[in-house]
């Protein structure tokens, strides 16, 4: 399997106050919901605006010296992290699984922007940024398919290495199952991938709220790709040598969750049906149970 990479950078502001806590050993655990608007233009050459909310965990001393900051609804901040990828047992019984943000940094900016008032009682930024860059192996072979509209789909599922060292020194790993959706052309530029080919995938974090066969609101975040790069198997995150050249996501119809910036100098794409109506309120409270031991 491929040497992992996991990039994440947000720009945003608080949408509302951070909470701090301790899991059951001890483990100092701060969370935010970074919230900011993609402002794109739409296939029709209409401006339109795509909110999205992520939530964001810092682990250990720095969580702590993160709460005494007392950062509140608004400010707005600079986040570097990864893609994490966490699942447990739910109390009423199955499984349960999360992707968020897991922060190695967050710097306050030095301006105030302008804020979008939530119909959940929070903030959003108007504008900000939000990036993504993985190397990891497909884990199934994706299935090309089409929308009523004719719009070109292929969704990937992608597996990527994380290593670290507990408080033992001892090496731990992990792996990070993260959802990757890719349109029009470039999915069908990139429809004969098969599962375990390594692949660079740069592109946003997207939100989708859903409901589920009991009816219940849930939230899952994605990646959208802007841009994918098969590599050479065997090869890792550093040196690895591409064997098939990828195309920035083009124009598509507002089918499914997530859209460019407006600053990229990409075609033109509408605003999406799922993150374009998620608010603060929908389905971010759904995070892990308060009793889980995270690691480092």
């Amino acid at each position: 399997m491929a040497r992992g990479m996991n990039h994440v950078f947000l720009i945003g502001v608080l949408a509302r106050d951070p909470e701090m806590r301790y899991t059951p050993s001890g483990t100092a655990v701060f969370e935010a919901t970074i919230a900011g608007e993609d402002h794109i233009t739409g296939s029709d050459g209409q401006p339109r605006k795509l909110p999205w909310y992520h939530r964001v965990s810092i682990l250990g001393k720095p969580a702590e010296w993160q709460a005494e900051r007392n950062l509140k609804a608004g400010d707005a901040v600079m986040v570097e992290g990864s893609v994490e990828y966490s699942q447990w047992d739910a109390p009423e019984g199955g499984k349960r699984s999360m992707v968020r943000v897991k922060a190695q940094r967050m710097e306050q900016l030095g301006y105030s922007p302008e804020l979008i008032q939530d119909a959940g009682g929070g903030v959003r930024m108007s504008g900000g940024m939000n990036e993504v860059i993985l190397i990891g192996n497909v884990t199934r072979d994706p299935e090309l398919r089409y929308t009523p509209a004719g719009d070109a789909v292929l969704g990937l599922g992608l597996a990527v290495n994380e290593t670290w060292n507990d408080r033992q020194g001892q090496k731990q790993e992990k792996t990070h199952w993260i959802d990757v959706t890719l349109w029009r052309e470039l999915a069908e530029r990139m429809k004969d991938l098969r599962k375990g080919d390594p692949v660079l995938v740069q592109g946003r974090l997207t939100n989708e709220a859903w409901t589920d066969r009991d009816g219940n609101k849930r939230n899952t975040t994605k990646v959208e790709a802007s841009l994918v790069e098969a590599l050479a198997r065997g090869t890792t995150a550093q040196g690895s040598t591409p064997t098939r050249s990828a195309a920035p996501a083009p124009a598509r119809q507002p089918v499914a969750a997530g859209a460019s910036r407006s600053s990229s100098p990409a075609p033109t794409r509408p605003a999406p049906t799922h993150s374009g109506g998620l608010d603060i309120d929908q389905g971010l409270d759904d995070h892990f149970p308060p009793d889980e031991d995270l690691p480092f």
